[in-house]
């Protein structure tokens, strides 16, 4: 057998293979169906056969589907990464979406919304930066997107109406918020079917990410925009982090020239080895090798909804 290292990138090669190499160097399973599915042509089926891996007898998802959370048992950021897997496949409906919604309904706090964690996570090895308490409290940051999603696909559910009323609440509230949060409302908004409601709110969350400097307008003056309190050196966010596609009410929060610039700058930062860079607080060696496949994917998804050139 010759030799004992990695295969080497191609270095002339285009960026969508250099991150197919990646994929098929590095990723899981579900990963490398996923990435087969968006560029590759595959079938969603395979998508959905390696996403069941994950599903539990509660109709949640666990088994660190979300890497930074280990440990078999469901949690709120599992199931909602798994709801944008069924949405980017087109599979977010019937008996499964229902099932899920059961268990929403049944981990949901006081006020009908999600905690960032349950507290059965207890025992198993999770991210510091995610705070596990016996009665955590009902987040945007949960609840934003698994609520505009699922409008979004016409699900209907009872738990969704408190989690509405929760996510208007929260997100007309929003005075002083961090980038995360900030996506978790975005992705509420253009999901939402009061649309003028949407737009008006969104509007307001746009003049805030301006003016406390919660995009990077100018990647390169990063040092302009100081990261969020609690965040990893580095972590910063820009325009395509709140606007993954041209159609997101957070695209208009940014002019053709800076989101011209974000989008080059996403395009930068793939690495040698194909893949591109997590920025958030690295804490065991196995979460950050699962993660960056699932970043690599959303970086070439971002880029390609654009008109950015991959391949």
């Amino acid at each position: 057998m010759a030799g004992t290292g990695a295969t080497p990138v191609p270095s002339l090669a285009s960026p969508l293979a250099r991150a197919e190499h990646f994929i098929w160097l590095t990723a899981r399973v579900l990963e490398q169906r996923r990435f087969a599915y968006h560029f590759l042509g595959g079938d969603s089926d395979t998508v959905e056969t390696a996403l069941a891996a994950y599903l539990n007898e509660d109709g949640g998802y666990g088994h660190a589907l979300e890497p930074d959370l280990r440990g078999p048992v469901s949690q709120p950021l599992h199931t909602a990464h798994a709801l944008r897997i069924l949405d980017s496949i087109g599979r977010c409906s019937g008996l499964r979406v229902e099932r899920m919604c059961r268990y929403l309904t049944e981990v949901s706090t006081s006020d009908g919304a999600l905690p960032a964690i349950h507290p059965s996570q207890r025992g198993y090895p999770a991210a510091p930066f995610i705070p596990i308490v016996d009665d955590p409290p009902s987040e945007l940051l949960a609840t934003g997107p698994v609520v505009g999603l699922l409008h979004r696909n016409q699900v209907w559910h009872a738990w969704l109406f408190r989690a509405t009323d929760f996510c208007w609440a929260a997100v007309d509230s929003l005075d002083k918020s961090h980038p995360y949060e900030i996506e978790a409302a975005v992705a509420f908004l253009d999901g939402v079917p009061d649309r003028s409601r949407a737009e008006a709110a969104a509007d307001r969350l746009g003049r805030l990410v301006r003016e406390r400097h919660l995009a990077v307008l100018d990647p390169g003056r990063l040092e302009d925009y100081p990261v969020s309190p609690g965040y990893a050196p580095g972590e910063h966010h820009f325009p395509y982090h709140y606007a993954r596609t041209p159609q997101s009410l957070a695209r208009f929060w940014f002019t053709d020239e800076e989101m011209t610039r974000s989008l080059e700058h996403l395009a930068s930062e793939q690495r040698e080895d194909g893949g591109w860079p997590i920025n958030w607080r690295q804490w065991a060696p196995g979460t950050a090798l699962e993660a960056r496949p699932i970043v690599t994917i959303e970086a070439l998804r971002t880029l390609r909804a654009h008109g950015h050139a991959i391949d």
